[in-house]
This record gives C-alpha cells, sequence and structure tokens, in this order.
C-alpha cells in the first residue's frame, strides 16, 4: 500500500476529472457514500443521532453528501455548515444545494451560536468530522478552532469519525498547530496520508481505514509519482528469509556482534538473544574482556569472543583478535552498548577496512563513532544499515532533533541516497529509506517498546535476517514489523509499562510463528 501526500492527492483527483472524465460531484457523491457504510457499521444503538460537522470546501462537501445519504437511511442526522452557506462553491456547491432542495435539517452557525452547537454535539452519538480535511495549512482559524476543542471535550463519550483525515492535522507533515480532531476512526480515501504516521498524527487518527472512490490507482504510474510504501502484513511474509527444511547450523549464517561496556552489559546480550532466537544459525559476541564473566552467565546460546579492554571499553587494538576471523561472519552488527571512548573512531575504521563483503548493521554510538567518516561508509563494498534514534540522526546531521522530526521522510530518503546506504530512522512510526530512494513507512508499535534495550533486540532481528539471506531492504521491513507486533502483543499481557526487551524477545518468536 502507498501512502500519499496534499499535493499527490491533488493530481490523482485532477487526473480522474480531467483524463478519465469522472465528475467531481461523482467523486463526492461515491466519498459520502463510503462513509455512510463505515457509520452504519459503527452505529453504538439503533435509534442514535449524528451530527455532521462540515466546512465550505470539498471536505465539508463530503459531510453534505454524508447527511444526506444517512437521512436517506432514516438516521436522525443534523447538518451543521460551520461557513457562510453563500460562500460555498464549486461541487460542495452542489450538494449543499441538494440537501437544501431536500428541506433536510440544517443547522448554519453563522445564524446560531456556538452555544447552540454545543447543545446539539452534546445529545448526539456519532460527530462526523468533515470539516477540513487535506486542505489545512497552519493554525486552524475560528470557529473551526474552537468547535474541535469542544468535540476533543467529549473524549470517548462519542464516536467520532473522520472524513478523510481529522481536521487539524497536516496530511504531509502530521502536524498539529494548535488544535486537531481527536478521532474514534478515520475513513480516508484512495490512499492513507502520510500525516497519519508523522509528527502528532498517529495520536489523532484513530483506527484508520482506507476506501475506494473511484480514481484508478494506475494513475500514480502514468503520473511518475514517487510515494511511500507503508509496511503491510503481507509485504513482511514475502520479506522474510526463507529457511529450507533440509537446512543446519551453516544454512542459516553466522551472526557477529560487537559492543558492550562496562556500563552496558546488557544491550550486547539482547541483540545476540535477539539473533539467535529469531533464526540465525550461530551467534558470536565480541565483548570487553572485563565484562566476560557477566554475560556468559546471561547469554549461554552465544559463542563469546572477550576482546582487549581498557578503562571498561575496548581497547584500541582490541579487534587484532578478531580481523583474521572476520570473513566467517555472515553479516555483523556493531553498536550495541559499546558506549563512547577515545579510540572509538579508529576501531570503527579498522574494523571496515578489514571487512569483505558483509552485510553490516550500525547502531547505537557505532553511529557517533562515523558521524566523520561517512565516506567510509558510502565506499564500502558490501550493504550498509544504520538504525539511528532521533538523537543519533541529529548528530550524524549536525542538526536538532526537532529538525529532524519535522521532515522525517525526507530527512531519511536524502540521507540514505546521499550516503547510499540503508536507514532506519526509528520513532513512534519508524521510517526507511533505501540508497536507490525508496521509503518505506512502518505503521506498528507502541509505546511498550519506549524503554533502553528495545533497538538493541531490533539490532539483533535485522543482523539475523540478513545472516539467513534476506535483502538489506527485506530484513528490514521483516524485522521492523516482527519488532513492533511483538511489542504490541506482549504489551496485552504485560501491559505497556512492563514489557522488558526479554519480552519483546519471546513475542519475536510468537510472531514468527504466526507468519510461517
Amino acid at each position: 500500500m502507498l501512502v500519499a501526500g496534499q499535493k499527490d492527492m491533488q493530481q490523482l483527483d485532477q487526473y480522474t476529472m480531467e483524463r478519465i472524465g469522472l465528475p467531481g460531484v461523482v467523486l463526492m457523491e461515491n466519498a459520502g457514500a463510503k462513509v455512510v457504510e463505515e457509520i452504519m457499521n459503527s452505529l453504538p444503538l439503533e435509534q442514535a443521532k449524528i451530527v455532521v460537522l462540515a466546512g465550505g470546501g470539498n471536505n465539508g462537501g463530503d459531510g453534505f453528501v454524508i447527511a444526506r445519504l444517512l437521512a436517506d437511511k432514516g438516521i436522525k442526522t443534523l447538518l451543521c455548515v460551520l461557513v457562510d452557506v453563500e460562500h460555498v462553491k464549486g461541487d460542495a456547491k452542489v450538494h449543499l444545494d441538494v440537501y437544501k432542495n431536500r428541506h433536510l435539517p440544517l443547522f448554519e452557525l453563522s445564524k446560531n451560536t456556538l452555544e447552540n452547537l454545543k447543545k446539539e454535539l452534546n445529545i448526539a452519538d456519532i460527530i462526523v468530522d468533515a470539516m477540513l480535511g487535506t486542505g489545512v495549512i497552519g493554525a486552524v482559524r475560528e470557529p473551526f478552532s474552537e468547535v474541535i476543542s469542544i468535540v476533543n471535550d467529549y473524549g470517548k463519550e462519542k464516536l467520532v469519525m473522520s472524513v478523510d483525515i481529522p481536521s487539524g492535522v497536516s496530511s504531509d507533515t502530521g502536524k498539529v498547530e494548535g488544535v486537531a480532531i481527536i478521532a474514534t476512526k478515520t475513513v480516508s480515501f484512495v490512499l492513507p496520508k502520510k500525516g497519519f504516521f508523522l509528527a502528532e498524527g498517529p495520536r489523532h487518527i484513530g483506527e484508520w481505514k482506507v476506501v475506494d472512490i473511484s480514481v484508478p490507482l494506475l494513475a500514480i504510474q502514468e503520473l511518475g509519482l514517487t510515494l511511500p510504501i507503508l509496511i503491510t502484513k503481507t509485504l513482511v511474509k514475502s520479506s522474510l528469509p526463507v529457511r529450507p527444511p533440509h537446512g543446519h547450523k551453516g544454512t542459516f549464517g553466522h551472526v557477529l556482534i560487537v559492543g558492550g561496556s562496562r556500563p552496558y552489559v546488557g544491550a550486547p546480550v539482547y541483540a545476540a538473544k535477539s539473533a539467535f532466537f529469531s533464526g540465525a544459525g550461530l551467534v558470536t559476541l565480541a565483548i570487553p574482556e572485563n565484562i566476560y564473566p557477566m554475560v556468559a552467565t546471561q547469554n549461554p546460546e552465544s559463542l563469546l569472543l572477550p576482546l582487549a579492554e581498557q578503562d571498561g571499553h575496548f581497547a584500541e587494538h582490541a579487534l587484532e583478535e578478531l580481523l583474521s576471523r572476520l570473513s566467517t561472519f555472515t553479516s555483523i552488527a556493531i553498536g550495541p552498548g559499546m558506549g563512547r571512548f577515545d579510540g572509538g573512531e579508529r576501531l570503527i575504521k579498522n574494523l571496515f577496512t578489514s571487512l569483505a563483503k558483509q552485510s553490516i548493521v550500525l547502531d547505537a554510538d557505532a553511529l557517533f563513532f562515523i558521524r566523520n567518516q561517512l565516506d567510509m561508509i558510502k565506499h564500502y563494498n558490501g550493504d550498509v544499515i544504520l538504525t539511528p534514534h532521533p538523537g543519533e540522526m541529529a548528530t550524524l546531521l549536525n542538526t536538532t532533533v526537532y529538525e529532524i522530526e519535522a521532515n522525517r521522510l525526507d530527512v531519511a530518503k536524502d540521507f540514505a541516497v546521499n550516503n547510499q546506504v540503508y536507514l532506519m530512522l526509528k520513532g513512534h512510526r519508524s521510517i526507511i529509506a533505501t540508497p536507490t530512494g525508496e521509503v518505506y513507512i512502518n505503521p506498528f508499535g507502541n509505546d511498550a517498546l519506549g524503554k533502553g534495550g528495545s533497538g538493541d533486540v531490533l539490532t539483533g532481528l535485522i543482523t539475523s535476517f540478513l545472516a539467513q539471506g534476506a535483502t538489506p531492504i527485506h530484513a528490514l521491513i521483516s524485522a521492523s514489523y516482527v519488532h513492533a507486533e511483538a511489542g504490541e502483543e506482549q504489551a496485552k499481557i504485560f501491559s505497556q509499562y512492563g514489557v522488558t526487551p526479554l519480552d519483546t524477545i519471546d513475542g519475536i518468536r510468537k510472531e514468527l510463528i504466526k507468519l510461517s
């Protein structure tokens, strides 16, 4: 499934109207009818009362259709127009005139008061938000901002259904300036919108569903649109590495995890366990020798390679013992729990210059150590995957977290293309970008994963899938989904407060059963 922004949808609508010849009033009728189908499936009771809040643009036009079709079904419906009806133009005016010609119930805010509107909303069972749609730019103006605040005050008392996107949420960035509807459900047309998965968007859209209104998806290719790809369960199933039934431990690869330090003993253990319990044939954990006893007791599944240590971290010459063995590993992860120390940049450089063409995953403080060596990464003969959270991404680009979060899609895409790496920009909705400019969005996951160690589990999972033969993009797609779903499912058992990295690893095994 693809994801669209405001201009993308404008081009698709224009293509449908001008090149195919399907009028805008017909698209509006189709859109309203589809929303009504969803409303009828969601009625909390047979005698529900519905209030449709409509603006004066195309989103409001959808609302006019919705109110009329609901009335035709015998549902007690009140259409509340929040702008002067004389200012409604175009296709929306056609449908407003039809509604008025039917003499159906109409509340005009320009001739009434907010207090009276509040009374109508108070007795409604369902509130339909058809106020602003994808056209919002900047802060929401009055009277919409106050109406949105009133609707949100009802919280969970009402079923609030937004048409296309919650009013006040930017369809391109997910940003909310001031206020935005907090929807119970969003019914979106043709494609989900970028804003569903960015910034504040995920907190406002509620459950979401995409419906067809006769805009042909083949137009995307004809128009030459390059759209982000939404990760789905179907895509994940086709991305998982295939395990031949006759395989043995050599078939499924040998993972190397390089990490750990005196303060961060758990991180490399989580990464190694995640790799082993997600199917890697062998896992070797290279750690500073001072933490060997603690790691050995926690991680009997892995082969352990203690290396020279200085002040609780790897010594600069620590990798000398490892370099001659690098060719035996299928995929390598560097960074979990490594910490920051003098000589770290040189250690990473020595490691890279000794590698063959294995796929490499860089995480945690390995990202800090390569921030000034991106040319080395760019010209590496194998595939390189970086998995920064927003703070680490800001360090890589010498900017602020605010700048990263304000433009996640473009930041990820530009970095991946410019540095010829695969990038997973982690967050509530992680973004994956490829060296060729493809962008993927992971719509899964919740705050159960918001604690130390979760990223290390993800690193191990990616490295494991690489070792088992997955391409970098397939490893990232499948690992991001499995990791997120594992956290969500384990939260149902342990609560979103109580999921630990080890719980997530156990959840990964359960998710892999579902996908197999």
